[in-house]
């Protein structure tokens, strides 16, 4: 198994205001994709949809501010029975983000596609939190022909 990490601090910010950010669906919808929706509480499954297609997530865990937990349930082969997990944790004046997308089979060249696009959801995140002004889909950076 392997998995895309990735670490990202945001200035200014509390650990509090990133959770929010990752646990809402106003939240979600302004860095990852506008056309979020479903259930963002333990056990309730969120849909995300993109240009190219979609994935839904099943909350796992919620420890507020601390961490989330979401496991792929519908989506690309290569994503389902994967787990996307959000550590945070404060460090003076940034709220870090230890960012895990855990268990793929093998490394792929869709994941490398994936780890780039995670990346640039994270700065949109970042983005979201530090200025109140992130760029989800389809508003994000288009990294190659897959999106």
């Amino acid at each position: 198994m392997v998995d895309i990490l990735h670490r990202v601090g945001v200035k200014g910010s509390t650990t509090g205001k990133v959770y929010e950010a990752i646990t809402t669906l106003e939240g979600l919808s302004g860095w990852w994709t506008e056309k979020t929706t479903g259930d963002t509480g333990v056990g309730g499954v969120i849909q995300f949809r993109f240009a190219p297609g979609g994935f839904d997530m099943k909350v796992v865990a919620l420890d507020p501010d601390r961490s989330v937990r979401w496991e792929v349930v519908e989506g690309p082969d290569e994503w389902i029975g994967t787990h996307i997990q959000w550590d945070l944790h404060q460090d003076g004046d940034y709220a870090i983000v230890l960012f895990r997308h855990e268990g793929w089979r093998e490394p792929v060249e869709f994941m490398s596609h994936c780890s780039t696009k995670w990346a640039v959801y994270l700065m949109s995140l970042k983005q979201l939190v530090e200025t109140g002004i992130g760029t989800p889909d389809p508003r994000d950076v288009q990294i190659s022909n897959w999106h």
